[in-house]
């Protein structure tokens, strides 16, 4: 039976850092336009700001859906399954922000990831998240898988960018100016990203 939480705390937020990976899904407003559905995994990427509020380190990759729908409207679920312990899924339904790297607030967002290499991973955006609704339910279908380890592709991929070198990158991709259905994506000229504080 599932139950509805007023705020991330406790065993809930527990659940919720302990996973290794977790799903994003937005859409635009047009009834025609695509579902956009997103694994997020890299470690130290994610964190709980407070008891209503999370936010994840958006990197570089070859689309950008995600970013296009929370511009256009700023509705996203967040979800995270149990694949070891007790079953369990969780799923925040609210609103979305990315916030790009020449916002005044990405200095003391980043430093809520302490942990993370963003250098290494061509950051674009952080995606901040306020709750709106959040609730879990069973995951009884939700198969037993163990973790091994991350993969380092992406690391080793985009490590080697500089920030004129990942503009190009982006400007290259078809579907990271703009989305699958033509609403803005990433902004481009890619910003530098700030220095280190």
């Amino acid at each position: 039976m599932g139950k509805v939480y007023e705020k991330i705390d406790g065993r809930l937020r527990a659940f919720i850092e302990a996973q290794h990976i977790f799903f994003t899904a937005t859409a635009p407003l047009d009834g025609d336009g695509t579902v956009n559905l997103s694994p997020k995994g890299l470690r130290d990427s994610f964190a709980v700001l407070d008891e209503h509020t999370v936010a994840y380190l958006d990197y570089a990759g070859s689309n950008a859906e995600t970013i296009a729908h929370l511009r256009e409207n700023g509705r996203i679920t967040l979800m995270w399954c149990a694949f070891d312990g007790p079953p369990n899924i969780v799923r925040v339904h609210g609103r979305g922000e990315p916030v790009f790297r020449d916002d005044a607030r990405w200095p003391a967002l980043l430093a809520r990831f302490p942990a993370a290499s963003p250098a290494q991973h061509g950051p674009r955006a952080i995606v901040v998240v306020t709750a709106e609704l959040i609730r879990d339910t069973c995951g009884y279908a939700v198969p037993f898988m163990s973790f091994d380890a991350e993969r380092d592709l992406h690391g080793k991929r985009f490590a080697r960018e500089t920030d004129a070198s990942l503009d190009a990158y982006f400007r290259k991709k078809e579907h990271v100016a703009s989305s699958i259905d033509g609403l803005p994506g990433l902004p481009l000229p890619l910003p530098p990203l700030p220095p280190a504080s």
